[in-house]
């Protein structure tokens, strides 16, 4: 590996030389491999593997196998997540307890769906990423996790400043120099400088300092990279301190873990570093800051008008406490203590999905929608179901079309007791449903 000597510098003025050396040789080593079993799949996502000290659905696996290739993966059994960035979890344990939360630079999904596994059922996650392609991948990660207490958006950080102090907890896994990734990420590498950590030092204050608005008195942030200087890290922590009024929050760990504090020399700010000759896990920091003051209390939006739950999905789902509202085409279902606060989100931001999408009005049809396959909430007899074998099951997955034994008519397929989704069955052959833009293409 061609580290460029500006990074090694870098980081020799950080560590010393003895402990640089060890760092130089762990990114020579092949990086770890780490999933997040969903809570909602657990009976059929049973790992032996090593478990995630930090993260109790957490485990590492001795091999990376070929995920594309396994229909759990897609049907949402578990989330292929680097062990490092699910220390979030031990952050959630000091922010009180949210109802409101954001997760700012969410994409593709990773953080999210494990905040949305930890998070109260009444809480609702807002996850957002402002470029519409990754958010794309977002919405499909979050539709796959199968909450319905989230709602996934496209917007600008300034965007969500038009909702007031909103938020009780605010993630943002900043964009950055990506120095924690160079052993997964040779482009990382090649796009490293010193001129591009300050670049991305300016951007996460602007990030930071544009959500702040957003952040209720007593509500908290919590910032993360995937990068190891004290530029994009501590230092600007003490910028949101000085400059935003943040305090910074001690986050309790165990000594075992490996994890590194303050590369400052001096300084005990209470921040944490993630380093692969410590810990297993790729490079990672994360810091919480708590906005100061009394807390802003509820927000108190009304809608105008709710509509309940039509009488035929009343037996789809197990929780019928929900109402309904349209996003384009397709009728979603939220629920009920969720309403007001969505109806105000789709007044300001740009909406790609949230609750329960239950159909999509195609001319004079209703055609089920995927979200109601992957929900938590989709009741067993809701609709018939159809076995299919691992190679039966990648062929849907590619798109292709099937025959499934079956009664005429919409079917869900399902693979090891795990929904996939649905076809219409129309004896011949059956019409594959699934979102052809995630088909898997090789």
């Amino acid at each position: 590996m061609q580290l460029p000597q500006d990074f090694i510098n870098q980081m020799l003025g950080l560590l010393g030389e003895v402990e640089w050396e060890q760092l130089r040789a762990a990114l020579e080593e092949k990086p770890t491999v780490s999933v997040r079993v969903n809570d909602k799949h657990s009976a059929a996502t049973e790992m032996d593997d090593a478990p995630v000290p930090w993260c109790n659905s957490g485990r590492y696996l001795n091999q990376r196998p070929n995920f594309t290739q396994d229909p759990l993966f897609h049907a949402g059994a578990y989330y292929v997540q680097e062990a490092s960035s699910m220390f979030v979890e031990q952050a959630l344990k000091v922010c009180g307890e949210p109802k409101t939360v954001l997760d700012l630079c969410a994409a593709p999904g990773g953080k999210s769906t494990l905040l949305r596994s930890l998070l109260p059922d009444d809480a609702l996650l807002v996850s957002n990423d402002p470029v519409r392609n990754r958010a794309n991948v977002l919405a499909e990660n979050i539709i796959k996790w199968g909450h319905e207490g989230c709602f996934v958006s496209c917007n600008y950080p300034k965007d969500f400043q038009r909702l007031g102090a909103l938020f009780d907890l605010v993630l943002i896994d900043a964009p950055c120099s990506g120095e924690g990734m160079f052993r997964r990420d040779n482009p990382a590498i090649e796009m490293w400088s010193i001129g591009n950590v300050e670049e991305c030092a300016l951007r996460q204050y602007e990030i930071v300092s544009d959500i702040w608005p957003a952040v209720k008195n007593g509500g908290y942030i919590i910032y993360s990279t995937c990068t190891y200087n004290v530029r994009e890290n501590e230092e600007n922590v003490i910028r949101f301190c000085t400059e935003l009024g943040a305090e910074p929050v001690e986050v309790p760990t165990c000594p075992e873990w490996g994890i590194k504090g303050c590369l400052l020399e001096g300084s005990a700010l209470p921040v944490y570093h993630f380093m692969p000759h410590c810990t297993k896990g790729e490079g990672f920091f994360l810091s919480v800051l708590r906005k100061k003051g009394e807390s802003n209390g509820t927000n108190g939006f009304r809608s105008k008008k709710l509509r309940s739950l039509p009488k035929e999905y009343t037996e789809c789902l197990q929780h019928t406490d929900m109402t309904v509202t349209e996003l384009g085409n397709v009728l979603h279902a939220v629920r009920s203590e969720h309403a007001d606060l969505i109806a105000r989100l789709q007044e300001v931001l740009y909406p790609l999905h949230f609750g329960v999408g239950l159909h999509e009005a195609k001319g004079r049809k209703q055609v089920p929608h995927h979200s109601m396959a992957m929900s938590r909430l989709l009741t067993t007899n809701a609709y018939p179901i159809a076995k299919l074998t691992l190679d039966e099951a990648l062929a849907y997955l590619r798109h292709e079309a099937i025959k499934v034994d079956a009664p005429r008519g919409y079917v869900l397929v399902a693979h090891q007791g795990q929904p996939l989704g649905f076809v219409n069955n129309l004896g011949s052959r059956a019409n594959n449903l699934y979102p052809s833009e995630w088909r898997i293409r090789h």
